[in-house]
């Protein structure tokens, strides 16, 4: 998402990615697919100072791709998918879904996590009439490229509004602080929910919000401005990069008041970067790997068998990404794209790991979010908030897929040449 060089690629060996550098990671052989597969395209962070975000949605979507082909596949047809890494850049993500679109001929494409990325990607699906769903960009100008662009998670304006509830009425904040990344889509629009909603919640706000670049390794300036106007919290709609720097100078600056964020938090990296300067600290998500759904726990138990680690909710909502795209195929007349785009935008009551999903009209997700809170290093279940006026919807269990066969180990394509950027 933020796009500093810092890199923390790890290659994980139950996933067997082709590679630990370049900008391709095929999961499928370069040949075109054969008759009885659909290609699939997927392109992400899989390096650069974000990438657990790139490789966790990545895991979730190959674990619901497993879970799928295990089943009997699509009409008989096993799915196989096409992934790129884009490294955090957004040239190279609009080059990326160029290729997936006129070289490897996907009919459909999962990404992508950060907010900028997914524009640029998905200028060139809706160009070339391709459905695109973002797992988990939550800037409000995402799907508004075009009629071929969706998501699953939720938007930007509702997690200002979980947050801001949650400060107004859990933690009892009259006064917050925001810092807030001036460089990144999600960051300045999280800003601005979160300061419209609390506002509107009778708070206010301790001076104006202070301003950082990603990959800033210096806060101390704006964080002596907001320690002098001891505020009761401070919101940092930031990537956990950054969150965790924030988080540590804060600390030594002798700043005490708690800590809020949003979904940009949600990697492992935080607390192992931040240590216990993030204890306390809570953030907006989109599902705890605590909540006792069957729907969540089958989904953490078949992610901890494959990968030996607990799924983040960047996982969970590459697997629901995956699986709410697999159920539209079932449901389209064909796999073109106005089919396949009219079936996802008809998708209701999609019982999801991250919750109960609707597309609306503006093809997003209507679902609940949930609010963790850093304990011992790991973000733990707080509490549920439903969009405004919406009740909790009972959960009718998932039936787990039968167990996947042992995996042959994946092909590496022939070395491609550079990546060419795409028009305009």
């Amino acid at each position: 998402m933020s796009l500093s060089r810092r890199f923390v690629l790890s290659c994980l060996g139950a996933l067997a990615l082709t590679a630990c550098t370049g900008s391709e990671t095929p999961s499928t052989p370069a040949d075109a697919p054969a008759a009885n597969t659909i290609l699939i395209g997927e392109y992400g962070s899989l390096t650069g100072s974000e990438a657990t975000f790139g490789q966790s949605t990545h895991n979730g979507l190959m674990l619901a791709i497993e879970q799928i082909n295990a089943a009997g596949g699509l009409n008989g047809k096993q799915i196989e998918v096409k992934t790129y890494d884009d490294q955090g850049k957004t040239q190279e993500a609009g080059t990326a879904v160029t290729r997936l679109v006129t070289d490897d001929k996907v009919v459909a494409i999962i990404g992508e996590v950060a907010s900028s990325l997914s524009l640029a990607g998905g200028r060139v699906a809706q160009q070339y009439g391709v459905p695109m769903i973002s797992p988990s960009s939550t800037n409000p100008t995402v799907t508004q490229v075009g009629d071929m662009i969706f998501r699953v998670c939720f938007v930007d304006s509702f997690q200002g509004f979980v947050v801001a509830k949650f400060a107004r009425e859990d933690l009892k904040a009259q006064k917050v602080a925001v810092l807030y990344d001036q460089g990144q889509a999600y960051s300045t629009g999280l800003k601005d929910d979160f300061v419209r909603e609390f506002t509107a919640a009778g708070g206010t706000l301790a001076g104006e919000p202070q301003a950082y670049t990603g990959g800033d390794i210096d806060f101390s300036a704006q964080l002596t401005t907001i320690r002098d106007l001891q505020p009761d919290a401070i919101f940092l709609p930031g990537y956990y990069t950054d969150v965790a720097n924030i988080a540590l100078q804060g600390k030594k600056l002798g700043i005490k008041a708690p800590l809020l964020g949003g979904d940009g938090w949600d990697s492992s990296e935080l607390a192992k970067i931040a240590g216990d300067s993030i204890e306390g600290a809570y953030y907006a998500n989109h599902y705890s790997h605590e909540e006792q759904r069957p729907a969540v726990q089958n989904f953490v138990k078949s992610y901890q068998d494959k990968y030996k680690e607990t799924p983040d909710g960047l996982a969970a909502l590459g697997y629901d990404a995956g699986m709410l795209l697999f159920d539209a195929m079932k449901r389209s007349p064909s796999l073109g794209g106005k089919d396949l785009a009219a079936a996802i935008a008809g998708t209701k009551d999609f019982v999801g790991v991250t919750g109960t999903i609707s597309i609306d009209a503006e093809r997003n997700a209507t679902k609940p979010a949930v609010i963790v809170q850093m304990r011992g290093g790991k973000p733990g279940y707080q509490s549920t908030v439903m969009p405004r006026g919406a009740t909790p919807v009972e959960m009718a269990p998932l039936v787990p897929a039968p167990a996947p066969a042992e995996m042959a180990p994946l092909t590496p394509a022939p070395e491609m040449a550079p990546l060419v950027p795409a028009p305009g």
